[in-house]
């Protein structure tokens, strides 16, 4: 195995790769147990919050940032949405240099690696980033004689780590009162940028903690509406003369029918229900403000509202919405694919082949592929132009293969070669002779052109499906019911004869067509 050096300069050891770092304690800074900063947040509280961690204390936001994915479920539906988009994107690798059988090995030791599943399955914690800022994973390795690569990409929580006191740009490993540069090799920092900045401020949950406490607000508003006017107030009357128990049985009973919906009271005794009017009105005030900071989360996260709200626009607006978030599902992995390139795939091959001058490159997204209806359009328009296609890449694009020798197929009529000029088909020889003087007329106008080109055209479509026997058959008949005689005498299957006969009739037709077109071309000339 090829030595590397770490920053100290000192060669980096199998022992040093193999060693946990960053685990969890009881004692230790590094435990999972959080402050939980939104019980009772005010606005005073989060920009509290805020300022600690602009500051370098980032525990109290890194908890609050895991706290509005429990507690909001919108927040956590689109950010799921957004990280699971990328991370379901297949996954390739390229050659640092094409024909070079040495490229090609790193190519496969990476895309052996790839198989274990180790990438795909930590995707998903990488782009925790998003939300926060950075995510950070450290780098299980598999130290064998014959190889050196990561066995598993364990996700650490954020607040395990600190940020430099001095460009606030540099992650450290907490440790007691104190913060340790990280090991090298070690551990994968992916840091993601909403906007230009630090790297702390760059996650979207900074926005997301004020649009969470206003939603906070205004659900617990809600709560309390519904609960003082969900239902009718109940005003209990009693007689002046009422004694002081027969008072604390109407109380009772007007009580108990707030949670039972039931109760007793004397004979004499009133209970009446007084329903507010407009409290169904201004309970929507609470529900549109409510979805409102759900769009400006959807917003804020995916970029667009038409895949996770319902709102008006049509086809095409929800087409336009979904381009957008395609922009945002490529922008991020191209991000992920660069911080998997430098810290993964680079001290891989290194550690295992030696320092490279260039090395695999590992791409994330779907390549950028003309839609199949584009594609279909095309070839259809051009192909009778002279556009040729290899029909394997066309069966690619499909996803359909070859079908074997003998096997049961659908379809199968191609469009025949157009003939070089001067040629003509053997059974169109007569019909096309004409047709091409027709077409090469001199002082033939441009719809007479037209018109005569696209005869050719769909007069040879409709011979080319005809087999040989058939062709001849035909040729040599001297009438239609020589022709059926001819045909019968075959003894085709019927569905075939039925096909024949259609394109014979298609061919009879257009021969009448392209004699009407001599006839009248010289009148145009």
């Amino acid at each position: 195995m090829a030595k590397l050096l770490g920053p100290d300069g000192k060669p980096i050891s199998s022992a040093d790769l193999a060693q946990t770092v960053a685990a969890p304690g009881m004692m230790s800074v590094r435990s999972y147990n959080t402050t939980y900063p939104t019980h009772g947040a005010t606005p005073a509280r989060i920009a509290q919050i805020l300022r600690s961690a602009d500051h370098g204390s980032l525990e109290a936001y890194f908890d609050l940032a895991e706290e509005i994915e429990e507690k909001d479920a919108h927040y956590l539906a689109v950010m799921s949405t957004r990280k699971r988009a990328v991370s379901q994107l297949p996954v390739a690798v390229t050659a640092a240099r094409k024909d070079d059988a040495v490229a090609q090995a790193h190519v496969d030791f990476v895309t052996d690696w790839l198989a274990t599943g180790a990438l795909q399955e930590s995707l998903f914690d990488m782009l925790d980033a998003i939300g926060k800022g950075f995510s950070i994973l450290e780098i299980d390795w598999e130290t064998r004689p014959d190889r050196v690569r990561p066995r598993a990409l364990i996700y650490r929580p954020q607040r395990w780590f600190g940020i430099g006191d001095v460009d606030r740009e540099t992650i450290l490993l907490r440790e007691g009162a104190t913060k340790q540069e990280l090991s090298p090799l070690k551990f994968v920092i992916h840091r993601h940028k909403a906007k230009s900045g630090l790297t702390h401020r760059g996650g979207l949950a900074r926005t997301a903690c004020w649009l969470f406490m206003f939603k906070a607000f205004t659900m617990r508003d809600w709560a309390l509406f519904v609960q003082s006017y969900g239902m009718p107030i109940r005003i209990g009357r009693y007689e002046a003369n009422t004694s002081k128990a027969d008072q604390d049985v109407l109380w009772q009973a007007v009580s108990s029918i707030a949670g039972d919906a039931a109760a007793i009271i004397p004979k004499g005794m009133d209970i009446e229900f007084v329903r507010s009017e407009a409290a169904q009105q201004n309970s929507k005030l609470y529900e549109e403000r409510c979805s409102w900071i759900d769009q400006q989360l959807s917003k804020l996260i995916l970029g667009q509202t038409t895949t996770t709200d319902a709102v008006s626009g049509g086809h095409a607006v929800a087409k336009e919405h979904r381009l957008v978030q395609e922009d945002i599902e490529r922008a991020d992995a191209i991000s992920l694919a660069t911080t998997i390139n430098r810290q993964l795939i680079v001290p891989m091959i290194a550690l295992n082949f030696g320092p490279q001058e260039s090395y695999p490159v590992l791409h994330i997204g779907r390549p950028d592929e003309v839609p199949l209806q584009t594609l279909i359009e095309g070839i259809s328009k051009l192909g009778p132009q002279g556009l040729t296609v290899d029909m394997q890449e066309v069966r690619d694009r499909f996803g359909v293969k070859k079908p074997e020798a003998g096997a049961e197929v659908i379809g199968g009529v191609r469009t025949a070669t157009p003939a070089l000029p001067g040629e003509a088909p053997a059974p169109m020889a007569s019909l096309m002779s004409r047709v091409q003087i027709s077409r090469h007329a001199a002082e033939a106008d441009d719809a007479l052109e037209r018109m005569t080109q696209r005869l050719a055209l769909d007069a040879a479509g409709a011979m080319a499906g005809l087999t040989e026997t058939v062709r001849h058959a035909i040729e040599g008949a001297r009438d239609l019911g020589d022709a059926s005689a001819r045909l019968q005498a075959l003894q085709l299957d019927p569905a075939a004869l039925a096909l024949a006969m259609t394109r014979a009739t298609a061919v009879a037709h257009l021969a009448g067509e392209a004699a009407v077109l001599d006839a009248i071309a010289p009148r145009r000339r």
